[in-house]
């Protein structure tokens, strides 16, 4: 075997590897549902439990089976009903009531046969990689990459769900968050490199002679490529994230009844859901509770702050200042394309680095952030 066919084998072999954990993770999730639960839909607007148990096969299936190995269906109806998520237009919810999909035990023999099935093509592919599909990792690492966003939405459908319904692990875990007192770094004027470049862009470079470059990547969404350099004037970031403590007082100083703090359609969005304090925190009495994934605790005061993107700006409209785009955070995190770190020189962007690390192997965009999707985040003086 060439050394090239070698590099393929072992590349698809960690393909399936990592599809193999991707498949753990949301089996994970799905296990802490109570299956008189499963068919409960705990955001309005999307699919109930069960069709995200039946999606994430349907999707391997419908991308990999005949496209990637020539495998035909062996149930077309489940193929076409778990293969799109929902969009709500207009307004509108859906209707469907939980008689309307399949049983659990009818899901789960469809799963099953599913990754039998595909499992079994993919190590005939891994012992003959000149017979495989020309694309056949690129759609590999769609499949991983699907369902890791999936793992990540599902968390947070989850939380919504009411702890009652939802099964604790055997043991209660007591996470403490140190107290730190966050203060402004500095980060001096320089270049932040955003996006990716594949590793055939790169391989043609070095025929070329042209200089190597970083943020090189087998794979990447479309919306990732191609890398690509910013010149960013220098700015000055929180050292760390915003915690419950700090969002309190804005809380405290009537930001949630400030509209100037807010954007017309954010303020829109306010009023309407009537939203006074983040999606999981509760008032009683003088005492502020918060909802973690099995149960409310008392709100950790020093735990970083989990809001939604119309609050955070309302937030760093209080006190004067805005979020950081993404190229500041990548500058803050990662500095320079030689990988300068200012913030963590300034010995205060540790945090930053820590998220930044997480995030770097993410496909998502280290710096978006809406209403359905939270993150931590730190704020930087208006300039």
């Amino acid at each position: 075997m060439g050394a090239l066919a070698a590099t393929a084998v072992r590349i698809r072999h960690d393909l399936h590897t990592r599809l193999l954990k991707s498949r753990a993770r949301t089996d994970e999730l799905f296990q802490i549902v109570r299956e008189e639960a499963l068919y409960d839909r705990p955001i309005a607007e999307r699919h109930r439990i069960v069709f995200y148990i039946g999606h994430v096969e349907a999707f391997d299936w419908n991308l990999l089976s005949q496209r990637a190995f020539g495998l035909r269906s062996f149930h077309r109806t489940f193929d076409e009903l778990f293969s799109f998520g929902i969009d709500p237009v207009g307004g509108g919810l859906p209707t469907d009531p939980p008689e309307d999909w399949p049983s659990l035990p009818e899901v789960a023999r469809y799963r099953k046969r599913v990754r039998e099935e595909l499992d079994r093509a993919i190590e005939h592919a891994l012992e003959r990689p000149e017979e495989g599909h020309p694309h056949s990792l690129q759609m590999l690492h769609v499949a991983v990459e699907h369902r890791l966003m999936h793992a990540e939405t599902l968390a947070y459908m989850l939380h919504r769900l009411p702890a009652g319904k939802k099964i604790c692990g055997p043991e209660k875990v007591a996470w403490k968050a140190p107290r730190v007192k966050s203060r402004l770094v500095e980060i001096p004027a320089g270049r932040a490199t955003l996006g990716v470049q594949h590793s055939n862009e790169h391989d043609n470079n070095l025929a070329q002679e042209k200089p190597a470059q970083e943020n090189i990547v087998e794979f990447g969404w479309d919306n990732e490529f191609a890398a690509h350099e910013i010149a960013v004037p220098g700015f000055a970031i929180d050292s760390h994230n915003v915690t419950n403590h700090d969002f309190l007082r804005f809380i405290q100083a009537g930001g949630y009844d400030n509209r100037s703090l807010w954007s017309p359609e954010a303020w829109a969005w306010r009023t309407k859901e009537n939203i006074l304090h983040p999606m999981f925190w509760r008032a009683e009495g003088n005492l502020w509770l918060y909802r973690t994934m099995f149960g409310e605790i008392r709100l950790p005061l020093e735990w970083p702050v989990y809001v939604s993107h119309a609050e955070a700006t309302a937030y760093a409209n209080w006190l004067g200042r805005k979020l950081p785009t993404e190229a500041q955070f990548h500058r803050a995190a990662y500095g320079t394309p030689k990988n300068e770190l200012p913030a963590q020189k300034a010995r205060g962007g540790d945090a930053l680095i820590r998220g930044a690390k997480r995030l770097r192997a993410s496909a998502a965009a280290i710096s978006i952030f809406t209403r359905g999707i939270r993150r931590r985040w730190a704020c930087i003086p208006r300039g």
